[in-house]
């Protein structure tokens, strides 16, 4: 798991929930329940051996609401491969969907209880943890010193985006068990269980579009529905948990939820989210003038620009053909690309990165007010597209009050055609801070 992400080893990652015996010592390996005769075997592993552990039971259950699925996972593994004279640490690794979150674990082994708690990455005050690395789409933690033969239950909740794609939401989770974790059906008998509940949000039909394993609909109440599937199987699931539904709507509709704050928040305010579906009719897609306005002086010298040149180009792809753009630089002085709002196409673009590779120098002071007078006047002849300007800095000026005063009035008497202005701060949040006396 900590070695290159080439392609052999890719094979290796887990698919599904996987428990695994940190092995150190190939002595401590055997059945243990009935020891097996084995000559002693010397030497130590380094780095151990990971024996993935058979798997007894699993219980699924999946919300999901809005955009978002909450998922907790139970599941009981028990260690098969170590003798229960010794002891060795269990490796639980969680695979998790689409920008996935993990919002805790808790586990059992015997009579001792873990559960997971965010921590400095230097404390180590705390002894015989339970120690958990968060990594893209996977959450692995270590319980230490777990004897052979004992069972271990963990339950780890984690949340997840849906997919939504023409129309259709898609919840998928890494559910692909391999063969080996399965135990001797003769021994264990093995339970699968999924729950899944879908609260769409919308007073709307919400039509069902496919699952990989089969469900049974429990309840439907409004925009709540609810299904099971509960099964003795010979094999774990082979497959992942795919489950798609979209929610019948021929107009555009929306819809608020509120969320009360809670009492042990720092925050005592509400909060609250819009949410919006385009429906089934065929909309009309706004074109957008963009004017990125990038900050040249001499701080931003080295990687700061260079980043921000390589965001702005990923910008600049992102854009499609009847959109427009221009970009313009500032430190003492003003550069811009073209005279005008530039219409997107193939060669138009070719030329802003040529442009920028050229004129993407730092030096000298911040002149922030000029440019941006130059943004607002570009795209006041933009009148058939969505007037945007993204405004890229590292630091803070001495009239930034009056440059905010005189934004806000310029964008008042522009009424609804004013442009939307989105401000981006690099580096260290205190130099971007102005300081009051």
């Amino acid at each position: 798991m900590e070695r290159g992400p080439d392609a052999a080893a890719a094979l290796l990652l887990p698919a599904a929930p996987m428990a695994y015996a940190v092995v150190s010592d190939p002595g401590a390996v055997d059945t243990p329940d009935v020891p097996s005769y084995q000559p002693y075997v010397y030497g130590r592993l380094d780095p151990p051996a990971l024996i993935p552990l058979q798997m007894k039971e699993i219980d699924l259950a999946v919300d999901c609401a809005l955009d978002t699925a909450a998922v907790t996972l139970r599941a009981r593994w028990w260690l098969h491969c170590i003798t229960r004279s010794r002891e060795c640490d269990v490796r639980l690794v969680v695979p998790m969907g689409e920008q996935g979150s993990i919002l805790g674990a808790e586990v059992t082994v015997g009579r001792m209880s873990y559960n997971t708690q965010v921590t400095e990455v230097e404390d180590q005050t705390m002894e015989n943890t339970m120690k958990g690395i968060l990594k893209p789409h996977m959450f692995c933690l270590t319980i230490p010193q777990v004897e052979g033969g004992a069972d271990i239950v963990a339950t780890v909740r984690w949340s997840q985006k849906l997919h939504y794609d023409n129309g259709r939401f898609t919840v998928d989770i890494p559910f692909r068990f391999p063969y080996y974790v399965n135990p001797l059906p003769k021994v264990f008998m093995k339970r699968e269980k999924i729950q899944l509940t879908v609260n769409s949000g919308f007073s709307k039909e919400v039509l069902l579009q496919g699952t990989s394993h089969s469900l049974k609909e429990k309840a439907r109440q409004g925009d709540k529905l609810s299904f099971l599937h509960e099964a003795v199987v010979e094999n774990w699931s082979n497959k992942d948990f795919t489950f798609s539904y979209s929610v019948y709507s021929g107009d555009l509709s929306g819809g608020i939820h509120v969320q009360p704050s809670i009492s042990q928040d720092y925050d005592d305010r509400d909060t609250f989210s819009i949410f919006i579906l385009p429906g089934s009719g065929n909309r009309k897609v706004f074109k957008k003038a963009v004017v990125f306005v990038v900050d040249t002086s001499g701080s931003m010298k080295g990687k700061p620009l260079e980043n921000v040149k390589n965001a702005v180009s990923t910008a600049l792809s992102e854009l499609v053909q009847g959109d427009y753009f221009n970009i313009i630089t500032f430190n003492e002085e003003l550069h811009s690309f073209s005279s005008c709002l530039e219409k997107v196409n193939e060669k138009a673009i070719a030329s802003a990165n040529d442009w920028m590779n050229a004129n993407f120098v730092a030096e000298g002071g911040t002149d922030i007010m000029h440019p941006l007078n130059e943004a607002m006047a570009l795209l006041s002849s933009a009148h058939d597209a969505l007037p945007q300007i993204f405004l890229m800095t590292d630091g803070s000026v001495d009239d930034e009050h009056d440059i905010c005063q005189t934004v806000k009035n310029e964008l008042l008497s522009r009424g609804s055609k004013s442009p939307r202005i989105s401000t981006f701060g690099l580096g260290n949040l205190k130099e971007h801070l102005p300081v009051h006396n």
